[in-house]
């Protein structure tokens, strides 16, 4: 065994003077392994003695004394050992991804046939289903938010126009009616254009195929438009 001792920053240590134990947990899911403690034979060991110079007096104070003074570098010794004999435990149960150098436990967060961790290489299966799941929840909201008036509104329907605002008075609408409820405006009024038929944007100057001058439009000399419901 080497002087140095390579160590990880997940895991807890939970030893006490009495004893070793150690906690090892998954950088992603937080899922942790903890080695069964293990006693300290000195500290055990002082501790007796401890009790003993309390309930007798001081009689073996100096002793237990001695023993403290012995006991930081002893325990600091078999700490290192313990949590080195932790970490060679617990080793088999997670994985240092290449990619990311993160470690995690091998059961759920280990891609297998990627070689890297599920953070890195998520399994496709899993993330196609709550893909499927979050565009489900979204158009659940956005179908429940939809005025009744538009809910019956077909494919065709909504690929045309909706106008925000009255083309005549300008008042906003609430709602994807057929008239103004302000001033009455017929709202699906349908324009094309005389020389070509094509339909029409509202408001446009001039037919965006050939170029003719869309009726009450003003400037432009070429062609005329008609309208109709």
């Amino acid at each position: 065994m080497g002087n140095r001792i390579e160590f990880t920053g997940n895991y807890s240590d939970h030893s006490t003077d009495r004893g070793f134990q150690f906690e090892f947990f998954c950088g992603r899911c937080s899922t942790g392994y903890r080695t069964r403690f293990k006693p300290w034979a000195a500290g055990t060991a002082a501790s007796v003695m401890d009790t003993a110079g309390s309930l007798l007096g001081g009689i073996f104070s100096s002793a237990a004394n001695i023993t403290e003074r012995v006991r930081s570098a002893g325990w600091q010794t078999a700490h290192d050992d313990a949590f080195v004999a932790a970490m060679e435990e617990l080793r088999p149960d997670f994985v240092q991804c290449p990619r990311c150098s993160a470690w995690v436990c091998k059961k759920s967060c280990w891609n297998t046939k990627r070689g890297l961790c599920k953070n890195c290489a998520p399994d496709l299966g899993v993330e196609m289903s709550a893909a499927q799941a979050s565009r489900s929840v979204e158009e659940a909201w956005a179908h429940a938010a939809m005025a009744e008036e538009d809910k019956k509104l077909d494919e065709k329907e909504w690929r045309q126009t909706i106008r925000a605002s009255c083309p005549a008075c300008g008042v906003p609408l609430a709602t994807n009616a057929k008239f103004c409820p302000e001033c009455g405006e017929p709202l699906k009024r349908k324009q094309h254009c005389t020389d070509c038929g094509a339909e029409l944007t509202p408001g446009v100057k001039f037919c965006p195929e050939c170029g003719a001058k869309v009726a009450g439009a003003p400037g432009g000399q070429k062609g005329q438009a008609h309208t109709g419901e």
